[in-house]
């Protein structure tokens, strides 16, 4: 497996075409551009990132096909494609991701998103409500996982799966399985994705909350589970802070000319987004630099909490999320190939530093201690 497995894992995200709030344009468009597509990863591998997340949504490209094309374009760039469940029989997507498995050699990862919105659900037929989806993404994620680890024929009845003789002959390259990641902020998801995911993923709050969500999510998992967690911001960066803070006015100033001015957007369903609108109700920025104001302005859709200073300033603030527990971050900007590009070059390594920095010295016996 060529993807990192030690240290900090940070995680950048690629789309299909140059798009994002300051675009007028989500990020999981149906817009398909293979050479952007190729370009836009490599820029994260070269900009020494793990991963990078390839998203989903009822209106979008394909994830597993985007990834294949991606991975083609790179050599060592792992790929987290955002996964939902109850379209596709869970064996069957069991096989299609060990067959990308090999393919790319051992270098994808799948995100469940159960779903937060019935617009979104309805539009692929999808009638369930909020915690009868989690309901069956637990069946799901147990047959998924047992197609990929089982030597033998198994059969299972769920109340939304039954299968007789499940088996797949393709195995993961990773052994025993591909890792899971998943999200979800309300009740029913964080019981789900305690009980199956190897990395458990959250929007960017203040480091209390953060520290909150991973004690809760670790008293949930049953015995014997111990899931990894990922925290998702949006860095901008500026040479000085308050040049970064003009930055940040300049973004959130465009995002609200394309959406018509000042109109409060709807409150959305989803319980993550609730979270960072009741976050950005409270106060415009937390801790020392996380700012709320364009998850207020856009309605929280997606992870739209912002991290504004320096490089030094930002990773600082990353660091933090990795002191709380949060092995993982995902990071990607509003002006996405742009900014990906920057924080290869200058975040990147300051925060993989910071890390390095803060792993114990290790003393040859016999040796005074440093």
């Amino acid at each position: 497996m060529s993807v990192r497995t030690t240290g900090i894992e940070i995680i950048g995200m690629i789309s299909t075409t140059l798009a994002s709030e300051i675009y007028g344009k989500s990020i999981i468009t149906g817009a398909v551009d293979p050479r952007f597509i190729a370009e836009f990863a490599r820029v994260h591998e070269d900009g020494g990132f793990d991963r990078v997340l390839v998203g989903y949504g009822s209106t979008g490209a394909d994830g597993f096909v985007v990834t294949a094309h991606a991975a083609a374009a790179t050599t060592r760039l792992g790929f987290l494609i955002a996964h939902r469940p109850g379209f596709v029989a869970p064996t069957l997507a069991a096989r299609k991701a060990a067959s990308l498995d090999h393919v790319t050699g051992g270098r994808i990862a799948l995100h469940i998103i159960t779903g937060g919105s019935d617009v979104e659900q309805q539009r692929d037929g999808d009638f369930l409500d909020h915690d009868a989806r989690y309901r069956r993404t637990d069946e799901y994620l147990e047959v998924l996982r047992r197609t990929w680890t089982s030597e033998r024929p198994f059969d299972f009845d769920g109340e939304f799966y039954r299968v007789r003789g499940a088996f797949s002959e393709v195995k993961p390259l990773q052994r025993p399985a591909i890792p899971i990641y998943f999200g979800g902020a309300s009740g029913p998801a964080l019981a789900v994705g305690a009980r199956h995911c190897d990395v458990y993923a959250l929007w960017g709050e203040p480091v209390a909350a953060i520290r909150q969500s991973i004690a809760e999510v670790r008293a949930a998992a049953p015995p014997g589970r111990t899931p990894r967690f990922s925290v998702s911001v949006r860095p901008i960066l500026g040479a000085t802070e308050d040049q970064a803070w003009d930055r940040a006015r300049g973004i959130l100033e465009r995002i609200l000319e394309l959406r018509g001015g000042t109109k409060t957007p709807a409150r959305p369903q989803s319980v993550g987004s609730q979270r960072l609108l009741d976050l950005a109700a409270q106060g415009e920025i937390h801790d020392k630099r996380l700012w709320t104001a364009i998850a207020a302005a856009t309605g929280a859709a997606g992870s739209t909490t912002a991290l504004v200073g320096t490089a030094e300033q930002v990773a600082d603030a990353l660091l933090d999320y990795y002191d709380a527990g949060a092995g993982t971050v995902l990071i990607r900007g509003f002006d996405p190939l742009q900014d990906a590009i920057e924080f290869g070059r200058d975040l990147v390594p300051l925060v993989r530093a910071g890390v390095e920095r803060r792993k114990p010295r290790v003393v040859a016996a016999g040796s005074p201690a440093p």
